[in-house]
């Protein structure tokens, strides 16, 4: 990965991390790395344990950031996420997966939450 694409990730999950707190939730990880890839943040919501996977366009032209999430990387999600529980001993907590999809207009990101994704038919 080129560090201007490096760069533009870590712009979109400041954006997220922001958006995201402004929704209550508390930021508990960032860039969480588990054998099965990273996790971009990790929350706490109400109780319950968020991974947030954050795509992040500066256009259209290969879809909308959302459609990045194929079965295959969802897998991924949900295979980090289980280890990221299984290392902290926090299997009996509640978790889900949650995407945020940030597509930049004019340097004014237009921010898409879905909340407790279960497949990548999601969206």
């Amino acid at each position: 990965m080129t560090d201007s694409r490096r760069i533009f990730g870590t712009e979109g999950e400041d954006i997220a991390a922001e958006f995201l707190q402004g929704k209550g939730m508390e930021i508990v990880a960032r860039q969480a790395r588990t054998r099965f890839g990273e996790i971009d943040l990790v929350c706490l919501d109400r109780g319950e344990v968020v991974f947030v996977e954050v795509k992040t366009r500066a256009s259209q032209e290969f879809g909308p950031p959302e459609a990045a999430i194929t079965r295959a990387k969802f897998g991924h999600m949900a295979r980090a996420a289980e280890a990221y529980m299984q290392k902290r001993a926090w299997e009996a907590r509640p978790w889900r997966l949650d995407v945020v999809a940030i597509s930049m207009k004019e340097n004014h990101p237009e921010i898409l939450h879905f909340p407790s994704v279960d497949s990548p038919a999601a969206f």
